[in-house]
């Protein structure tokens, strides 16, 4: 049998004993054992020298390796990956490109100098992945709005409030919130806005601030003041986080580069981990889905300034005006209306379409719904703020 399983080094003890004895053919020997002459005789030669230190297993790795990357290029590698633990092949090469090395390694070359390193975390590290990936064609064409997941603190708890340009996957902000609530969003995303202007839209899910869920209204104080300021607001599918998947894709980005094994002191102590990892993120980090360029590249801030004041709204003579009740109502046509309490006192107008009996409700030139007086029922209105192609142009 061979020289393998628990009772190897018996085995091969006795194959030298009975290979030693005075006119014993060798061949045969092999034969009975089941290990070829080769290997035979260089076990005997291997005890010959060694004495039973030489039937030890050995390793089968090469006594060199000439096209292994050079040490000094391997402490290169894992110099940029220490810095940046969760960074893999493809961005380490990009990194090390733009240090000004002629002749980086592959991204699976710096992938194996990891693992052989022993720093590749997951079973699926180093893998391959298909995405199919959409944006807008344009920075500030839509920004995607978030809450990531709250964390203690050593003195209380921080809500990660995150914006993120769709097109440019620019991380706006960044903010080590208190709360979630409609005044600590609108306070920050008012800096946002002083900063980098107004986008066109802004994608949000549908919990509070800027959703309802679980009502029947659409609009909250939050999403009307974004209104005022010409922002269109439209929300994900209810429990369907897909639809803003890059912002989802950066939170575990921001988890895995920022959060993991980190303990903050409080608030001060998160934004400036937050602002330091931002500046990291836009400008030094290459993202994979912008062909290894950075965010910073590609983003431009937009046009549209932050108006110091917000005009009332000035519709066409030809449209119906109505005015909301404080229960989030209008009356049209000997017909009440529900539309959100969030309008409350503002004036809404109702824009007559081509067909007979149905028209548009809008505030300002946001289309909200659409009222249909032809069925008969108090009130008919048909939810468009999921559909942003229906929306008017800013």
């Amino acid at each position: 049998m061979p020289f393998t399983g628990v009772s190897a080094m018996d085995r091969k003890q006795e194959f030298v004993r009975l290979a030693l004895a005075p006119g014993v053919n060798r061949r045969e020997l092999c034969r009975r054992f089941g290990v070829s002459p080769t290997l035979g005789y260089r076990l005997l030669s291997r005890y010959l020298a060694e004495g039973d230190g030489g039937l030890e297993a050995r390793s089968r790795r090469p006594g060199s390796s000439p096209e292994r990357t050079e040490p000094e290029l391997e402490a290169q590698v894992l110099a940029v990956r220490a810095e940046h633990p969760a960074w893999g092949g493809r961005k380490i090469r990009r990194v090390l490109q733009d240090q000004g090395l002629a002749c980086p390694p592959a991204p699976s070359t710096i992938t194996e100098i990891l693992r052989r390193a022993g720093v590749l975390d997951g079973p699926r590290a180093g893998e391959a992945r298909d995405w199919t990936r959409f944006e807008h064609a344009q920075p500030n064409d839509l920004w995607q709005m978030d809450f990531k997941g709250h964390f203690p603190l050593e003195a209380g708890r921080c809500h990660p409030l995150t914006v993120l340009d769709d097109h440019s996957r620019y991380a706006l902000e960044i903010g080590a919130c208190a709360n979630e609530q409609t005044e600590t969003v609108q306070g920050r995303l008012t800096q946002v806005f002083r900063r980098y202007g107004l986008p066109r839209r802004i994608l949000a899910d549908n919990g509070s601030p800027w959703g309802t869920a679980g009502s029947s209204e659409r609009h909250t104080r939050l999403t009307v003041w974004l209104l005022d300021l010409g922002v269109s607001v439209s929300h994900g599918r209810p429990y369907h986080p897909q639809t803003q998947g890059k912002d989802e894709r950066f939170h575990r980005t921001l988890k895995a580069e920022v959060l993991d094994g980190r303990c903050f002191a409080g608030l001060d102590h998160a934004q400036a981990a937050f602002d330091h990892w931002r500046h990291v993120y836009n400008a030094k980090r290459p993202h994979e889905a912008l062909d290894l360029d950075t965010p910073s590249s590609r983003y431009a801030m937009s046009p549209r300034p932050l108006p110091d004041t917000i005009a009332p709204p000035d519709y066409e003579p030809q449209a119906h005006v109505r005015k909301v009740h404080a229960g989030g109502w209008i009356s049209f046509k000997g017909r009440p209306i529900n539309c959100s309490k969030a309008f409350a006192g503002r004036r809404l107008a109702l824009r007559a379409t081509d067909t007979d009996g149905l028209f548009d409700l809008c505030y300002r030139t946001h289309l909200l719904a659409q009222i249909d007086l032809r069925q008969n029922t108090p009130q008919s209105v048909t939810d468009v703020s999921e559909h942003p192609s229906r929306m008017s142009p800013v």
